[in-house]
């Protein structure tokens, strides 16, 4: 048993066995999930290596910690105090070598249709391999000659494809409130509980999204000052109540029949995270009072204790980005949502509504559920097809890798960035994500205004 376990081990780190392999206690998982898995888990470790790099917490303690520091800096040639493995320059040259290594896997992988190929084996398997080769690529960044004009050149890389990241979220989230709308009204032909279903779950939304927007009101504004918090949250507002308007207006009924207020429903919850997620990321306002002292107007009262315990701001504050990274990554590299940023969709009469929609009628694949089973824990389930894109797969982590350069470096204030203080607010993560807002709100209106000018199938819904 003993022997069959290394051999396992051996053939899931050096061959092209599913991960599964490599530990007993793993239970039995599909090749495909198992794939990408282990794809996420070199991205946290990257990710948290990021982290650490930018904390100033841990870079003193490991200079008042580690003998001969100083020396060993010198030694590896990272300066006095190994200045140039921390910081926001450190940050680009690791996530350099993460985004190589996922761009060069989206280059090996186009055009892959089923998991018996060579270049299919070498993206399911091989994993010790592959993390040589993300180390090293991660190392070597540090030995690129001319070093500040790459850093000045791979920041605007960075921001093209952290915003390309953004932009292919907000597309899916888009797609999503059409694609929920779209099931839902399937079902009414058959059953009138969906008209009851469609109609509390757009109350709900739209209560949320009222009550949100009050609630920042209250708290994000104040009688005197808060001018430009007012002014945004009136332009948001306005906004939802733009969007909600011209998805029942006649027009745009006539030529999408399926399009409502669930659609809008949903970007106004979305709008209203991002308008308070925004303001949440500002950077306070100090003024004095009558009595001389410094007061902080404009965030709620209770919000100026929430940043005492810088460390554990940063560690909860990192964990939910890396989650909420991970999950956009996850769910936006499915086949379902790679054909539906191409324009495919299913045909209106093969709806069939479900609660759970979005998890498909048959789950990601047949072969599973005909027990198609090799070896003891690894269910290989793409033999016929691939279940999802591998290159878009790759794709995207390419994007998300730039897109934690950026957001970690705290955007276009790199300079003086550090993971203790980029909770605490920023002018560049606030107009980011206010223009995330706006962009989406775009988005939604293209969906609707743009059969108006030129019917087209892409923008059926």
């Amino acid at each position: 048993m003993s022997a069959q376990c290394c051999a396992g081990q051996l053939a899931c780190c050096c061959g092209n066995a599913g991960c599964s392999y490599c530990c007993g206690c793993c239970p039995k998982i599909r090749q495909s999930r198992s794939t990408r898995f282990m794809y996420a888990l070199y991205f946290i470790l990257v990710v948290i290596i990021c982290c650490i790099m930018m904390s100033n917490t841990v870079a003193n303690g490991m200079r008042e910690h580690i003998p001969f520091f100083e020396d060993m800096c010198k030694g590896i040639k990272a300066g006095d105090t190994c200045e140039k493995l921390v910081g926001y320059s450190a940050v680009y040259r690791v996530c350099f070598g993460m985004a190589c290594f996922f761009f060069i896997f989206c280059l090996l992988t186009l055009k892959i249709n089923n998991s018996k190929s060579c270049r299919a084996y070498i993206h399911n398997g091989f994993w010790f391999f592959k993390l040589l080769l993300l180390g090293a690529m991660c190392s070597g960044a540090f030995f690129i000659p001319d070093q500040e004009t790459f850093l000045n050149a791979w920041r605007y890389v960075g921001a093209i494809g952290g915003f390309l990241f953004i932009g292919i979220q907000l597309l899916l989230l888009v797609e999503f409130a059409h694609k929920w709308n779209k099931n839902w009204t399937a079902g009414t032909a058959s059953n009138k509980l969906w008209y009851a279903s469609l109609s509390l779950v757009t109350l709900i939304m739209y209560s949320i999204a009222t009550g949100g927007l009050i609630l920042m009101a209250v708290f994000y504004t104040q009688k005197d000052g808060c001018l430009e918090n007012k002014i945004l949250l009136g332009v948001n507002g306005g906004l939802c109540l733009l969007i909600s308007v011209v998805a029942i207006s006649p027009c745009v009924q006539n030529r999408q029949p399926h399009s409502g207020l669930l659609q809008s429903g949903l970007i106004s919850c979305y709008v209203t995270y991002l308008t308070f997620s925004a303001l949440s990321s500002k950077p306070v306002e100090v003024v004095l009072d009558q009595h001389g002292k410094n007061v902080t107007i404009c965030v709620p009262d209770f919000g100026q204790d929430l940043y005492r315990d810088k460390n554990l701001v940063a560690g909860l504050g990192t964990t939910l980005l890396c989650a909420c990274i991970l999950y956009s990554c996850l769910t936006s590299t499915t086949r379902s949502s790679s054909d539906a940023l191409q324009g495919r969709y299913a045909a209106p009469d093969l709806e069939v509504a479900r609660c759970c929609f979005c998890f498909g009628s048959g789950g990601e694949d047949t072969e599973e559920q005909q027990n198609v089973k090799e070896g003891p824990r690894v269910i290989y389930d793409e033999k016929r097809s691939t279940v999802y894109s591998y290159a878009y797969f790759h794709f995207v982590f390419f994007l998300a890798s730039l897109y934690v350069m950026m957001t970690v470096t705290n955007w276009f204030n790199y300079e003086s960035a550090n993971i203790e203080t980029f909770f605490s607010g920023s002018w560049s993560i606030f107009w980011v994500k206010m223009a995330s807002c706006w962009i989406c709100v775009l988005l939604y209106l293209g969906t609707l205004v743009a059969p108006l000018c030129r019917p087209s199938p892409h923008f059926s819904v």
